[in-house]
Formats: structure tokens, sequence, C-alpha cells
């Protein structure tokens, strides 16, 4: 049960309306990363408001009229994936503060300094990124902002990143739950659908993270997923 005192809301502008719910700020923040979360640990009420500070409700024609559904859950993850969570300045601060530690760790695992060949320290990184004014995305994923801030640091801190291509392939059954994180681990260069329902793709990643990018395939497709180099 989510707590009125700690929930906050989340708004979505559509259609020339506002649709809020009421939501523990957390959970609402690993909605936005991509997790499943249960309802009952979500909202405080599964009603949909025009204003959730008077109370005042949508109705359910409202509802349907914008989202096509009546499916409460659904609603609530369009609601907070596509609109805005009002986190308070503190949330904000310490989610912005994991995010560039977690960008920083990635820069050090896929990158180097091209004359010694050698990682750079993670620590070396984040004062790079705090130099170069690097503005961090507290809600997009640390791996498609990885490139934009490579870009930004290399006026200041030498880096190299070889690049490797992956022919990537998701099963019909999985493509729902993997392809947001296949295609935002790396550049995805081209896509296709099979008429199975299957998803072939070509994803540009760092050489260094190959490893990881199996393990997250595996771990998204139990195993059914496919991917291989390609030669350049």
């Amino acid at each position: 049960m989510v707590s009125t005192e700690k929930a906050v809301v989340a708004r979505l502008e559509s259609h020339g309306k506002k649709f809020e719910i009421l939501v523990d700020p957390d959970a609402a923040v690993r909605v936005k990363k991509g997790d499943d979360v249960t309802v009952k640990d979500l909202v405080v009420y599964e009603n949909v408001y025009e204003d959730a500070k008077k109370g005042t409700r949508h109705t359910d024609a409202d509802v349907r009229a914008v989202f096509g559904t009546q499916d409460f859950k659904e609603i609530a993850y369009r609601i907070i994936r596509k609109g805005e969570v009002q986190l308070t300045t503190d949330q904000r601060r310490k989610m912005k503060e994991a995010k560039v530690l977690e960008i920083a760790a990635l820069i050090s695992k896929r990158a180097v300094d091209p004359k010694t060949k050698a990682p750079h320290p993670a620590q070396r990184i984040i004062n790079a990124m705090e130099q170069a004014h690097v503005n961090v995305n507290e809600y997009e994923p640390a791996v498609s902002q990885v490139e934009r801030v490579i870009d930004a640091l290399r006026p200041i801190l030498p880096l190299s990143v070889e690049q490797l291509d992956l022919q990537v392939r998701i099963p019909a059954s999985y493509v729902g739950k993997a392809y947001g994180r296949v295609r935002d681990f790396g550049h995805l260069k081209k896509e296709e659908w099979r008429s199975d329902g299957s998803w072939v793709g070509t994803v540009e990643i760092p050489a260094g993270m190959q490893g990881d990018f199996y393990s997250l395939l595996s771990g998204l497709t139990h195993g059914e997923g496919e991917a291989k180099p390609l030669a350049k």
C-alpha cells in the first residue's frame, strides 16, 4: 500500500487534457527505467484524475477515449513513461548522482586512453564530466547516454572506443520485453520485422561490452535470442 504522505503526482497531457495519478516516487522511477512494478506498490488509488490534488476524477469515457483501454496498469505505465513525475529536488539530485556514477563506470569499462590503451578511472571521468558541464538525464538509460557524454569529454579527456557490429535476433515471444533494451544498448543501424513476429537488427556496440550485451540478451530471452559479430 502506497502512503499518501509519500505519494507524488505523475501527469500526462494529451488531447488538451491532463491525466494524473498519485504514485510512489521510487516505484515510478523504476517504471521509468523499464522495470515491472505491481499496481499495489505503484499507486495510492486506482484512479485517473483531472486534478489529483483536488481529487477530481476523469470519467471512464474520457480515459478510454485517450488511452483506448480501461486497464489501469497499462494506463498508469503510459502516464509515467510518457509524462512527468513530480519528484522532489532531493529525489532528482540523488537520481542524477546515481546516473552520473553509472555512466562514468560504463565509460571506464568501454573506453581507453588511446596513448596508454588503459582505461580511465571512474572518478577521473566524473571530474571531466563536471569540467565539461555535461548534462545527464536521470530518466534516460545510462547506456544510451554514453556516446553523447564521450563526445563531450573528448576535448578534455583522450578517449578511444572500438566498435563492434552485432546481428541480433529476438524471437517473437520476447520482442515486447527485449526490443527497447537491446536497441538502447548501442546504436541501431538497421532492423527488420520478420513474418513470424521476430525481430532482426544490426546493433553497433563498444567491443568491450560484448559480454555484457550477450548476458542482457540471454536474460531477456531466456537464452533464445541470438547475436553474432559481423565483419566490417
